[in-house]
């Protein structure tokens, strides 16, 4: 039969703090699962519980089981159980790889080990071993974010986007992708709140990634789209198509429009179709790269499904 009476452990204690000092107790008793406790475990117990910092040595002295019913309330419920909304995150980002081709024109990034799995075990202890991976490759791949440096020589640059333009964004989906023009103009946001969200453009241009196609004919913002977009107070503006401007002339309005009102592009993004239209939350951050006007992010949305 199995015993099922409640264990507590009895223990004296030793502690010597790395800055100087120590305290010690005796005869201390503690609620614990199963028949056994290690020292470590012991140890651990009472760094928490005592709120205890800068502690060097512990040592647990005359230890020993006994049986006690626990004088400790049972553990609180999970915060999902107690009514924390479930999520859902949907990744909106390309996978890069060795060889992809972005933007044609563009080199493809170079993905290598700068160190081997294999070179590594002459460096260190046997079955100790590490790879340190190698990725050369222009800013201008796969999903990534344009800051206003990229367009305006005195603008911020990636490491300089606030957190709070770029992470956590109320998000907004505006569904193009059964239009059969390429030029997407102002009147298809008209009827949609834009003001301090991410405005992500669903075009379903991401179908064609990895193929020729994606570089011929893709949808494209409008001047007109660029300022309504900036006067209504967007705080972001995506796009899962090649280019959020039209790439048949030298000229890049919308990119001129935005980037110099201080709001960020995030180019090729993927997968907007899985999102609402609302009732999310959107996230393209970059690694903190000074002097970079654009970086690949690892887009993604968070939706509630509670």
């Amino acid at each position: 039969m199995t015993d099922t009476t409640d264990k507590r452990v009895q223990f004296d204690f030793d502690i010597g703090f790395s800055n100087g000092g120590g305290i010690q107790g005796q005869g201390f008793r503690l609620d614990i699962d199963g028949d056994d406790i290690s020292d470590d475990a012991l140890a651990a117990y009472i760094i928490r519980d005592l709120r205890l910092l800068m502690v060097g040595e512990v040592r647990i002295i005359d230890k020993q089981i006994i049986q006690q019913r626990h004088k400790r309330a049972a553990p609180a419920a999970p915060a999902a159980a107690q009514g924390a909304r479930p999520v859902r995150f949907v990744d909106l980002s390309h996978t890069i790889h060795d060889g992809m081709v972005t933007y044609k024109g563009l080199p493809a990034p170079l993905i290598c080990d700068h160190l081997s799995r294999e070179q590594s075990r002459a460096l260190y202890a046997p079955g100790t071993e590490f790879q340190i991976g190698r990725i050369d490759m222009v800013a201008n791949t796969g999903t990534y974010i344009d800051a206003p440096f990229h367009r305006c020589a005195d603008g911020v640059d990636v490491a300089g986007l606030p957190l709070d333009r770029i992470a956590g964004l109320e998000g907004t989906v505006v569904r193009v992708s059964d239009t059969t023009e390429r030029a997407i103009d102002w009147a298809h946001f008209a009827a949609v709140e834009v003001r301090d969200r991410a405005v992500l453009v669903s075009t379903g241009w991401d179908r064609h990634w990895g193929t020729d196609r994606y570089f011929e004919g893709h949808p494209f913002l409008t001047e007109a789209a660029a300022n309504h977009l900036r006067e209504r107070g967007a705080a972001l503006v995506g796009i899962d198509s090649l280019n959020i401007d039209d790439t048949g002339g030298n000229t890049r309005p919308v990119h001129t429009i935005l980037l110099g009102a201080g709001i960020p592009i995030v180019e090729h993004l993927t997968c907007l179709d899985s999102l609402p239209a609302n009732g999310f939350r959107f996230t393209a951050v970059p690694p903190k790269a000074h002097g970079m006007g654009t970086f690949p992010v690892r887009a993604h949305a968070v939706i509630e499904t509670g």
